[in-house]
């Protein structure tokens, strides 16, 4: 590396403290990396135990890797793993009960890329018949794969983004890229040099390198740019081991990544242009750590250590050539930019390196510039206006945490979907199963065990409640244990279900015993509702919610300041109010037509916000205690929630139980204006239909009776 003056020690430890500031520190760093790697964790334990884990999800990317901040946005990158299907070196590596694709790298395929040829599915011989539209014979007789098929998987949000199905984020969500993958049955021959590669500074180690070659390397559907068949090629990816090397990046070697990225963002690819990829500039930055000694990459060397791999990256656009860092025959810069926008880049990485740290100023990025100038005392830190560190390190922790909530709904919505169809036995086998490895496991599953496990048991148990009510029997010891099991999975809905069990079987005392302690939770903490049913606005979180999410682990911030929609599915239905019943029943054939068979499979069941729910609840057992006090006031308080709480996931379900309340309360002009404002908040797969038709039927009889008063229908 070029000799660095003297002075750039002192920038370089004002740019670290900087970079310390806006998150890219060890301490968020790990507690980012932390929280993906349970989501990842949760999707493995999930699909194994419901047998689908023949597709394996793998989070990828800069916010796995802890290489972006608040004001870099970077996507989501999630890569799913296809196992049913195999790709193979050679015949050996066939499999029987899998889709087998030999790997072709021959003088019409570009390096770093291959075709893939279909064998038969009963012996490890060529296919000879053309299975669909996707597969076409070449001029040697071979049936190849093309990669179009992933253009069959676009939905109407989506575009295609290289291997990758790009959705832009809404209400606040990162954008997401999904790549699907098919893995390679070993390691390829292209990437094998790698193995044996040894760096300047000794990195990658030989320990680090099996590591990360002992991930799967896979085949993903996008052909080179430069290739004479684009639509045949399969790009050969070797993103986990990728993903495994920048997981043992110092912190230095994090913040040029970080530097680079904001760089590129800010200077190189202006107004949203994609002139150059976040990609190849961690691709270099991986060559520029291999080929110097690491004594190199530390904190008051940051500034030189970017200037360096902004001269290597400038040398790659220069010869047009950027290799891939484990596949060296692939050049990542092959066709990928016109001369024209060349001579731009190489102009601005120029203007940049001459500038030394002048052009650090003008970087918006989480203002960077300016945190910049007032660490150098260039100007005072009231002429601007930007977070303190300790608000963007709140923040951080807050997006992570409510992300990995949401990934803990949805993965309780792919058991009920797995299990709302199946017997008793089924969910006593998969709650045993999921109970055996919340005891054994490495500490990451067990972790994951802990979030994901108490809803599953909560669901179980209330199942298994409701088989025996209906059978007119006791309820087990068993039933109530599996309650009990689940009894912490947030603040809320597991107390809300067992609150419910006990209304259900007549014991008011308990159930009334129960919702109070969750009042209590609702008035001491500052708590996140949390709904995944459909994409809306994120609900607002108070300071005191995000400094408790930055101070405390996962696990105790969602156990005790996280409320979550409490579901019922149908196997469930002893153990719901009556009130509550008909939303298992909100569609019509005709509705069902208008529902998302991937999404909409929660409207079978009854699912409803926990805070409502509770003052329902109230009101249902006050009344059956004769406490009409109490009972008035749960009602007051369920309006004034359903008036109120702007951000309900299931506005209409509230609004059709609030009607129900004011039937029993006599009250049928103000039912029927609650089933109208819940048809407004959802035209189609809505019970208020029913209850409309019910209430309007039953004012008709009582005037063909010659009542003249509004009677109660019930």
């Amino acid at each position: 590396m070029f000799p660095a003056p003297p002075y750039r020690e002192h920038l370089s430890l004002m740019l670290s403290e900087v970079l310390d500031d806006i998150g890219v520190n060890e301490r968020m760093v790990n507690k980012r990396r932390r929280v993906h790697h349970l989501r990842e964790n949760m999707g493995k334990i999930a699909l194994r135990l419901i047998d689908k884990d023949l597709v394996e999800i793998h989070y990828i990317g800069s916010v796995v890797e802890g290489t972006t901040t608040l004001g870099l946005h970077s996507d989501n990158d999630i890569l799913y793993c296809v196992h049913d299907i195999n790709v193979i070196q050679d015949h050996s590596e066939w499999e029987l009960g899998k889709i087998n694709y030999l790997m072709i790298q021959d003088e019409n395929t570009t390096p770093g890329y291959c075709f893939l040829q279909l064998f038969q599915s009963d012996k490890p011989i060529p296919a000879t018949e053309i299975p669909d539209k996707h597969f076409i014979t070449d001029r040697k007789g071979r049936i190849l794969y093309k990669n179009t098929l992933i253009k069959d998987m676009l939905e109407d949000a989506d575009h295609l983004d290289g291997p990758s199905i790009a959705t832009k984020g809404q209400y606040g969500d990162l954008d997401r890229d999904r790549v699907f993958a098919y893995p390679c049955k070993s390691w390829p021959q292209l990437a094998s040099s790698w193995l044996e590669r040894q760096g300047k500074g000794g990195w990658p180690s030989e320990k680090l390198r099996r590591n990360a070659a002992s991930t799967c390397c896979s085949v993903v559907a996008t052909g080179s740019k430069v290739s004479k068949y684009p639509e045949l090629e399969w790009r050969i990816s070797t993103t986990l081991a990728e993903r495994c090397l920048m997981l043992h990046l110092n912190m230095t070697q994090l913040r040029c990544n970080v530097l680079m990225k904001m760089i590129l963002k800010s200077f190189l690819n202006p107004q949203k242009e994609k002139y150059m990829s976040s990609y190849i500039c961690k691709t270099v930055l991986l060559h520029c750590i291999e080929n110097t000694e690491l004594s190199i990459w530390k904190e008051n060397n940051l500034l030189t250590c970017l200037i360096y791999c902004l001269k290597e990256l400038h040398s790659c656009v220069q010869n047009d050539c950027c290799l891939h860092f484990i596949i060296s025959e692939n050049n990542l810069m092959a066709g990928h930019f016109t001369p024209e926008i060349k001579q731009v880049l190489l102009k601005n990485i120029s203007d940049f390196i001459q500038s030394d740290i002048q052009c650090l100023f003008r970087i918006d990025i989480d203002d960077l510039g300016c945190r910049l100038q007032v660490k150098l005392n260039k100007v005072p830190k009231r002429a601007y206006n930007f977070l303190s560190s300790l608000e963007i390190h709140e923040r951080l922790s807050l997006n992570d945490c409510g992300t990995l909530a949401l990934h803990i709904s949805a993965w309780h919505d792919t058991f009920l979907k797995h299990l709302q169809n199946k017997d008793i036995k089924t969910l006593q086998q998969v709650a045993e199963n999921f109970l055996t490895l919340s005891m054994f496991g490495t500490e990451i599953t067990l972790d994951s065990c802990k979030l994901l496990a108490p809803f599953l048991f909560t669901t179980y148990g209330s199942a298994m409640a409701s088989s025996y009510i209906g059978g007119n029997k006791l309820l087990s010891q068993k039933a109530m244990a599996w309650l009990s099991f689940g009894l912490n999975s947030d603040v809320s809905s597991s107390r809300l279900k067992m609150a419910s069990l006990f209304y259900s079987v007549g014991d008011m005392e308990e159930a009334e015993q129960i919702l109070r302690q969750v009042e209590q939770q609702y008035h001491s903490n500052p708590l996140l509702t949390v709904c995944d049913c459909w994409l809306k606005p994120k609900p607002a979180a108070t300071t005191e919610f995000a400094r408790a999410c930055y101070e405390q682990g996962e696990n105790c911030t969602i156990k005790q300041m996280m409320s979550f929609c409490v579901k019922f599915i149908q196997k469930e239905i002893n153990c719901v109010p009556h009130e509550l019943q008909y939303e298992m029943f909100r569609s019509t054939q005709d509705d069902m037509i208008h529902r998302d068979p991937n999404y909409d499979l929660w409207m079978d069941w009854a699912v409803i916000d926990s805070l409502p729910f509770l003052y329902f609840l109230q009101y249902k057992i006050y009344g059956r205690l004769q406490r009409q006090q109490e009972q008035q006031q749960a009602l007051n308080n369920l309006i004034e929630t359903t008036v109120t709480d702007k951000i309900l996931g299931h506005r209409e379900t509230v609004l059709n139980i609030l009607g129900q309340c004011m039937e029993q309360e006599n009250r049928p002009q103000l039912a029927l204006e609650s089933y109208l404002l819940s048809l407004q908040q959802r035209r189609r797969n809505n019970v208020a239909i029913i209850h409309i038709c019910r209430l309007l039927s039953g004012i008709l009889v009582n005037q063909q009776n010659g009542s003249g008063q509004d009677t109660q229908v019930d």
